[in-house]
């Protein structure tokens, strides 16, 4: 039985794949413009984040679909199939799960922040209203 479980859901995810990514890329809108000097300091804060996802993982779609439309140069680090990214998320953030975007402070410590709404929350404070 449980053999055909997983069979099942295995079939149900080749299934909807296509769907999920096509819907990242037509879902996404227009991205956010800024100054480009603006657009500089972004990029520069960005720099200390990296995003440690699943291509095809919903809640990492929903992510990026935020990351596209606030026009942000985050790094993506795929966890399922490399194996040092997904070390580094098990060992860093202590689980491993996506998406987690990984925070890099300024005093050097580590942030790690694992679910998908309270990700796009601190991006929509941190980056979604322009200067």
């Amino acid at each position: 039985m449980r053999v055909v479980i997983r069979y099942f859901f295995r079939t149900l995810r080749l299934i909807l794949t296509p769907f999920v990514l096509l819907s990242e890329k037509l879902g996404g809108g227009k991205p956010m413009e800024r100054s480009p000097e603006d657009q500089k300091e972004v990029d520069a804060a960005c720099e200390n984040l990296a995003l440690y996802q699943f291509k095809t993982c919903p809640f990492c779609v929903k992510v990026r679909k935020q990351i596209a439309r606030l026009n942000l140069n985050i790094e993506k680090r795929d966890a399922q199939h490399n194996e040092t990214h997904r070390t580094e998320l098990e060992q860093g953030g202590g689980n491993i799960k996506v998406p987690c975007l990984r925070i890099q402070n300024e005093d050097g410590s580590e942030q790690w922040m694992y679910d998908s709404s309270d990700i796009n929350t601190w991006l929509e404070q941190r980056f979604g209203n322009p200067a």
